[in-house]
């Protein structure tokens, strides 16, 4: 949550949050802290739902808004991918209130080498990357314009800066660092994605082959490397993804597939494809999905 501190120093002082979709909620700043985290939750306007320009616009009209945080796509409730034009509009209308747009590519770097950011041409004030860029190590590393870099120069060589949650005893640590150094040259390059994309294509491609072919209302959704599906037609939000959730299904089809040799990512029906597995794991997962469905068919 650096950035949102730091958009807070040059700005205004409420945070819009488009993040996650899990009710729009901001975690707390410090763990440790309970009173950070109320005094944060302050400064929060609440959540303005992905992919509606018109709420957002209603809440930067009010001209109280440091910053807007969000992810490229959602995909920590189902990947709900961003309508027709909505970035175009989201980086218009932020432009046009005076306020900072943060972007957090921590899930979205699945795309390819320069996340969802790259890929889509988008031109946030802030960028952020939480664990991915550590192999799960924690570690987290956020960008900056040129331009808000110079207006955040007196903050970063003030004393301060060390112990006011931007800095702090475990930052920038030397496993972390480490862990860092060996994921960025060993995992996220092209070629590794040339690789990665066109498995999840097939994974994806399997996954709605039986859906069709059992007219089932779920869906399916790629964002690169990623690939998930769910138990409704495709969520605009997380809203309504949340509220399409069936725990007990959810809950079948993970120990259906894991009794079968596939584990899926734990909370989610997703696979993320790494440069190590195979077509023949693809297939599986297209074979033991097929049974899942016929078995509760039945």
């Amino acid at each position: 949550m650096a950035p949102a501190k730091l958009a807070d120093m040059i700005n205004r002082e409420h945070l819009a949050d488009l993040h996650h979709g899990e009710e729009q909620r901001l975690m707390d700043l410090h763990p440790r802290s309970a009173e950070m985290a109320a005094e944060a939750r302050q400064h929060l306007l609440g959540g303005v739902p992905f992919n509606d320009l018109p709420a957002l616009e209603a809440a930067l009209a009010k001209g109280d808004i440091a910053c807007v945080l969000t992810e490229p796509a959602l995909t920590n409730i189902g990947i709900m991918l961003p309508d027709a034009g909505f970035h175009e509009g989201l980086r218009r209308l932020t432009k046009a209130h005076g306020t900072l747009l943060v972007m957090d590519a921590t899930h979205t770097i699945c795309v390819g080498p320069g996340g969802a950011t790259a890929a889509w041409g988008l031109q946030p004030d802030f960028l952020v990357i939480g664990k991915t860029i550590g192999g799960g190590m924690p570690a987290a590393a956020y960008g900056m314009t040129t331009e808000i870099a110079a207006r955040l120069k007196p903050a970063f060589f003030d004393d301060s800066i060390d112990v006011s949650g931007i800095g702090g005893t475990l930052t920038g640590n030397a496993l972390a660092l480490a862990a860092v150094r060996a994921t960025l040259a060993n995992t996220p390059r092209a070629a590794d994605f040339a690789r990665m994309i066109p498995l999840a294509t097939s994974w994806t491609r399997g996954v709605q082959s039986t859906i069709d072919a059992y007219r089932l209302p779920w869906n399916v959704q790629q964002l690169g490397c990623r690939a998930e599906y769910g138990f409704c037609p495709p969520p605009k939000d997380g809203a309504a993804a949340a509220a399409a959730m069936d725990h007990e299904l959810d809950a079948f089809m993970h120990l259906w597939a894991i009794n079968r040799g596939i584990l899926l990512t734990p909370f989610h029906n997703m696979a993320l494809l790494s440069p190590y597995h195979t077509q023949a794991d693809v297939d599986l997962h297209t074979k033991v999905f097929r049974d899942a469905v016929v078995t509760l068919a039945d």
